[in-house]
């Protein structure tokens, strides 16, 4: 066990925390379930930056670290799909989770192949991750039909929506560079 694994341990520990606080039935529960959230953001970079910078990567944190990522980003989306009920936060949502199965499909079917370093984090993973956690910790802190916030509700909600749908395009995109990336692995014409 080292900081950074410790870390990513913290990250998971902190879902069913978010998911408490996010149903807690207090006006304080909308801006105190983005904080965890921010948190567990904050958690995210600092491991990955201290497993580098103190060289303590270890394979249990490569495959526990994005495991942390994908289960708080699909838990926060499903939250928020429900607190608005919309097409609107469903279909970027849908798109998110979407592409999260099927990276880790690819990442591992690529591993099994000795070939798991050609679909390697990109930058523009880096960047959609991102939009991701800046649009949710947003939204999360919307609180619907509450006018007692410092902010402006459909402020915050409008642009919310706008970084969801930023980092769902973002998304769309960095799963192409990796399919593209993979492309020449897929044997299309074979009868298996």
């Amino acid at each position: 066990m080292n900081i950074p694994n410790a870390l990513t341990l913290f990250r998971i520990a902190l879902i069913p925390v978010f998911v408490l606080v996010f149903y807690l039935p207090y006006h304080w529960s909308f801006i105190a379930s983005a904080v965890i959230f921010a948190l567990a953001g904050i958690t995210d970079w600092l491991d990955g930056y201290l497993a580098r910078k103190l060289n303590q990567s270890t394979p249990f944190g490569a495959f526990l670290d994005p495991v942390a990522d994908k289960l708080m980003v699909a838990i926060a989306l499903v939250l928020l799909v429900e607190r608005f009920g919309s097409w609107w936060f469903t279909i970027p949502a849908m798109v998110i989770i979407g592409r999260e199965i099927v990276i880790s499909a690819l990442r591992e079917w690529m591993a099994e192949l000795g070939k798991r370093t050609s679909v390697a984090v990109s930058y523009i993973g880096k960047v959609k991750t991102t939009f991701q956690i800046l649009a949710i910790i947003v939204l999360l802190a919307v609180a619907p039909q509450h006018s007692g916030l410092l902010l402006d509700s459909d402020l915050l909600l409008n642009g919310g929506l706008i970084l969801l749908y930023i980092s769902a395009l973002l998304t769309l995109w960095s799963m192409l560079v990796y399919i593209r990336a993979a492309w020449p692995t897929f044997d299309i014409n074979s009868d298996k």
